[in-house]
Order: structure tokens, then C-alpha cells, then sequence
């Protein structure tokens, strides 16, 4: 595992030069001899379109993950299992989970029944802040209720007492090699600058809300100039929150002008930002559809009409 100034250097256009490396497929989450991140304060920025994520990139920790799959927040037992095996019969192979979803067990049924090998397949799980008195337990708690073997990326849900330690005690994890990666969700400017100095490695990747209407233009950049992966959750804008998103004018235009719809739209342009995506169905026919955006491409002034769109508007508390 690397550390922090081992990074710090790596601007965005080297970040997706050596992203484009990681085409060049290996099994997914296995370490490869290639190594990258990605592409202040949260305010708005110029950032516009860069080079499109492949599908999958080397994170920091040399390990490979897949830049586009399932988000599992709020599925129930049987309907997570059955979202991971439409993942995996669709080409899927990433899936986000977390304590707080409660389904962690759902999830490891769904990863040891889909027909994929467990290789093949790169999952995120997430500790919470009322695990982080006693991290070596609710670390042992995920990976013996997960049962797959081993934790691909591990994060801390967000910033709370003791957070620190908890990040050293999967930096530990690492070491013992139950768990592979580790970084953040729901930290942003101010909790990195605070935080990153207090620990050995670098995060491999930071989990923040991102949607059309809250597009972290500050944020998004700052974290891949220090050669972290960025990933988005709620990029549909979230459940109770997407139907006016879902029926925005100028996505409706560009949709159509692509003959696609404008949950494709919306996954397209985060991932022409760079931005690993993890929409959230219980519809087979939904996360089939949410992984086909690879034919076609948002021009220049579609991207910059779809930054126009940004209110700065959070979906949820994080």
C-alpha cells in the first residue's frame, strides 16, 4: 500500500493516462502492476468534460475495480440478492454495500449464488460511525457476514468520533489481507485537509453524493488531483428525490437527441467527469439499462449545459 505523497503528485491528466492502463483487463480485484487514482471546498467550478472512465480503473492500492454497478442501499433480502444476480448476468461487477443497509448478508448470498466467480467480482462495504469504538470487531462483524472471503474496498460511512483509529485499524486489514482497499464516504474538503495528515495511506477512492442537481464541482476535482478515486452515490438523484430529475427539460432534449434515456444521460456524464457510478434498482430491467452507456457521448456543450443544472441541492444529511 502506498502512501500519501506517493500521490499527492499525480495530477488528472496523469490520473486517467494511467487509468486507461487498467484496459487491458486482469480479474477484477486482483493487484496489478499498474497503478493510478482518478482526475474546492464545495463550490462551484469549470471543470467540464475529460476523458471518459474506462471500465475498469487501477485504484491507488493497485488493485483493479470496475467503474460502473449496483448501488443497494434500501433492498430487502430477496430483492438484493436477485439485483446481483441481474447485475452479474448483465456484465456487472460491482456492488455497494454497507452495515447500515442492513443486507450485508443479502449481499454475500447474492455474490456466492450468481454464477460468477468470486474474483470477478469487487464489493464495497462500509463501517459506521457507532462501529468505530471497536473497529477490529465490526470489521471481523462485516467480513464474517459477508462470508465471501474477502472485503475488496472497505470505507468508513462518514466522518465521527474515532474515525482515525478505525481507518488504522483497516489499514491493519490491509495488512492482513482481509481486506484489499480502503478510503472514505461523505468526506469532502475541509474533513480531508483535517483528516489525510492523521493516516498512512492514501484513501484508494472517496464516496460523495453527486446528482446533476449536487455536482461537487469543487470537491469532485480536488479529490482526483490527490490521485483518489472519485465515486457517486445517488446519481439519479436518490429515492424520494428523482422524479423531478428523472423529468428535467434539458436532459429530456439531450436524451433524445441520443435516443437514450436520461438515467443513461446522467450515468454518461459522470462518467465523462470521471466518476465511478453505483445507481441503486431492484428492476432487472433498470440495471440492465443503467450499464449500457457505452454508445454514444455527450458533447462539450451538452456537458456544460448539464453543469448549468447544478443547485447545490443535497439529497440527503451526509
Amino acid at each position: 500500500m502506498l502512501n500519501r505523497r506517493s500521490f499527492v503528485c499525480l495530477g488528472l491528466a496523469s490520473a486517467f493516462a494511467l487509468a486507461g492502463c487498467a484496459s487491458v483487463r486482469t480479474k477484477t480485484g486482483t493487484k496489478s502492476s499498474q497503478q493510478t487514482g482518478s482526475s474546492s471546498k464545495d463550490a462551484p467550478g469549470s471543470e467540464i468534460a475529460v476523458a471518459e472512465l474506462p471500465r475498469t480503473i487501477t485504484l491507488n492500492s493497485g488493485y483493479e475495480m470496475p467503474t460502473q454497478g449496483l448501488g443497494t442501499y434500501s433492498l430487502d433480502f430477496a430483492t438484493c440478492v436477485g439485483s446481483i444476480h441481474s447485475l452479474a448476468s448483465s456484465g456487472g461487477r460491482l456492488i455497494d454495500t454497507a452495515y447500515m443497509y442492513h443486507n450485508e448478508d443479502a449481499v454475500g448470498e447474492g455474490v456466492r449464488t450468481c454464477g460468477v466467480p468470486r474474483e470477478e467480482l469487487f464489493v464495497t462495504t462500509k463501517l459506521y460511525p457507532n462501529q468505530f469504538a471497536d473497529p477490529e470487531r465490526a470489521i471481523q462483524q462485516a467480513l464474517d457476514t459477508l462470508d465471501i472471503g474477502y472485503i475488496d474496498l472497505l470505507l468508513l460511512h462518514h466522518p465521527g468520533a474515532g474515525d482515525v483509529e478505525a481507518y488504522k485499524a483497516m489499514e491493519k486489514a490491509v495488512a492482513a489481507g482481509t481486506v484489499r482497499s480502503i478510503g472514505l464516504s461523505n468526506w469532502y474538503v475541509e474533513e480531508l485537509e483535517d483528516f489525510l495528515p492523521k493516516v498512512d495511506t492514501v484513501p484508494a477512492l472517496v464516496q460523495n453524493e453527486i446528482h446533476p442537481y449536487y455536482q461537487g464541482q469543487g470537491v469532485v476535482p480536488y479529490i482526483q488531483d490527490l490521485g483518489i478515486a472519485m465515486q457517486g452515490w445517488y446519481p439519479l438523484g436518490g429515492r424520494g428525490h428523482n422524479t423531478e430529475l428523472l423529468a428535467d427539460s434539458t436532459l429530456r432534449t439531450i436524451a433524445d437527441a441520443h435516443g437514450v434515456s436520461i438515467p443513461q444521460v446522467i450515468l454518461r456524464w459522470n462518467r465523462q467527469r470521471g466518476i465511478i457510478v453505483i445507481p441503486g434498482s431492484g428492476n432487472p430491467d433498470h440495471i440492465a439499462e443503467d450499464l449500457n452507456i457505452h454508445g454514444f457521448a455527450l458533447s462539450d456543450d451538452e456537458m456544460q449545459r448539464i453543469t448549468a443544472l447544478d443547485r447545490h441541492e443535497k439529497h440527503d444529511w451526509y
